[in-house]
């Protein structure tokens, strides 16, 4: 029996999804857990994996459709198999083509997201249009009462609303249509201008995300920045122990640095509170457990996501957890509850890999700080009794939010961390 792709639910808020690539194609064969497409939220990016082994019958949008969450997006079988009743645009759909009651419950809320599309204005004379190109349009001042969308059965997508801003809707007609077997899947097809000397591309969904969040950050908080170094020769012996011990086959975790001063983080945190935080506008609030979040690089750009109630793990449990979800980042399935930005009490950005010897982190709003672990250098310190060597120093850089915490605080805060990382034993 044929199975439907249906276009995920990432997390509550989401209500649309942009397909960016799909991977494989019509009538191609595929197996459990090969990547099909990818695909963006408002808040990151995933890969979606098939569901089902067999051949790709058909896909309903193309790159770049802006697709309703639990919707089909395509669907897999075998060879000659019907699957006319799972086309989104088919007014068949029914949830007896599903093989069990979940997936049938799927097809139901599928062909209600469906027919909430059919038509450009909703019943109240609401204009068919994303919350994203919403939020930007009311943000730039774009009056889209009248605009025809180039989304889902004319629905105002945000391309349509950054044409407006930058001069471009006049263009608009020499673009390329991408057309899928849906009526509602057309879309504007992404154009790279090229000059003799330079190559223009636009940026991805995460990018003016990403974008869009550190610049609020910097216009919304009154950041200020405190550096200080910490002696990490008691890190660098535990670090070789535990190397030591995975050669031997004595210990099979193997625990980073970052792993180690992030456990540093959280105890410092434990005794400095006021750090763990959130600036409300009119309140700060302060957390009882510690929600650690993390920076990580990925291809699709920079996640942070939370490591929930770090406070309760020892050192094993949190390199396992803080592993654990970098990874998820990069694979693209991060639960998207994660890594909004009120899902961490305070985050650890860490450029020590790059040799980054000292820099300003941007606070992920509404938290209040924000710790930068810079490289390791060797520096001349007094050893006692007037004997000098080189010691190995780690930079530490915290950006606070001075509304919220003040120099004082926030100087001890970073002490402390200084401390626990000065004292640290394993």
């Amino acid at each position: 029996m044929a199975i439907p792709v249906l276009m995920p639910k990432q997390g509550q808020s989401v209500e649309t999804c942009i397909i960016t690539k799909w991977f494989k194609k019509k009538g191609e064969n595929v197996s459990v857990g090969d990547i099909l497409f990818s695909y963006e939220t408002d808040k990151a990016a995933f890969d979606l994996e098939s569901p089902a082994e067999g051949i790709l019958l058909e896909t309903f949008f193309g790159d770049g459709a802006e697709v309703p969450v639990l919707v089909n997006v395509a669907v897999i079988g075998k060879s000659g198999e019907v699957f006319d009743s799972f086309n989104p645009s088919s007014s068949e759909t029914k949830p007896s083509a599903v093989s069990d009651a979940s997936k049938a419950a799927e097809v139901v809320e599928a062909k209600k997201a469906s027919e909430a599309v059919s038509a450009t204005k909703e019943p109240e004379g609401k204009i068919r249009i994303s919350p994203r190109a919403k939020c930007m349009a009311e943000d730039k001042g774009v009056d889209y009462s009248s605009l025809q969308g180039s989304g889902p059965n004319g629905r105002i997508i945000v391309s349509d609303i950054e044409k407006i801003i930058s001069g471009a809707a006049a263009s608009a007609r020499t673009e390329t249509l991408i057309n899928t077997k849906a009526e509602f899947s057309t879309t504007a097809k992404t154009v790279y201008h090229a000059g003799s000397d330079y190559t223009e591309q636009p940026l991805s969904n995460v990018r003016k995300l990403i974008a869009k969040a550190m610049q609020a950050s910097l216009q919304n908080s009154a950041q200020l920045t405190h550096h200080m170094s910490a002696d990490v020769r008691r890190l660098l012996e535990a670090r070789q122990k535990i190397k030591k011990d995975i050669a031997s086959g004595k210990n099979q975790q193997d625990i980073t640095l970052n792993d180690m001063i992030c456990w540093c983080v959280v105890r410092a945190l434990e005794k400095f509170p006021e750090v763990n935080s959130h600036f409300m506008g009119d309140s700060v609030r302060t957390f009882n457990k510690v929600h650690l979040g993390i920076a990580v690089d990925t291809p699709r750009g920079l996640m942070v996501p939370s490591v929930k109630n770090a406070d309760g793990f020892h050192l094993r449990q949190l390199s396992v957890e803080l592993k654990s979800a970098a990874d998820a980042c990069r694979k693209g399935n991060i639960n998207p509850e994660l890594i909004q930005s009120t899902a961490a009490t305070f985050t650890v950005s860490n450029l020590g890999n790059y040799g980054v010897e000292m820099f300003t982190p941007v606070i992920n709003l509404p938290q209040t700080a924000i710790l930068g672990v810079c490289t390791i250098i060797n520096r001349p310190a007094n050893l006692g009794n007037n004997t000098f060597a080189f010691v190995p120093y780690i930079g530490l850089s915290l950006t606070y939010d001075h509304r919220a915490v003040d120099g004082g605080p926030a100087t001890m805060f970073l002490k402390e961390i200084r401390d626990q990382i000065e004292a640290f034993t394993y």
